[in-house]
């Protein structure tokens, strides 16, 4: 739910990058400082920093691209 007077970002898209890698951005990191935009893997790295850090992680799920679930994927989240 948004609160007032709180501007939400837009939706990450496909120009948007990781700050890490050249691979698109798919979480974004809200800290007091600024913002981080972060690839599966780099916020999978780091989340736990992160989030000591005071960090708000938000996600966009990465467009499918298999009919069937991944067989080494589980859970129902990747920060899970």
């Amino acid at each position: 739910m948004a609160m007032p007077g709180r501007l939400t970002p837009p939706p990450l898209n496909g120009a948007d990058r990781c700050d890490r890698c050249p691979v698109a951005a798919r979480v974004r990191a809200v800290l007091p400082a600024g913002e981080l935009r972060f690839c599966w893997h780099h916020a999978r790295e780091h989340r736990h920093r992160l989030i000591a850090a005071g960090a708000v992680l938000s996600w966009n799920p990465p467009t499918p691209l298999r009919t069937r679930p991944h067989p080494l994927r589980r859970g129902p989240h990747p920060f899970a």
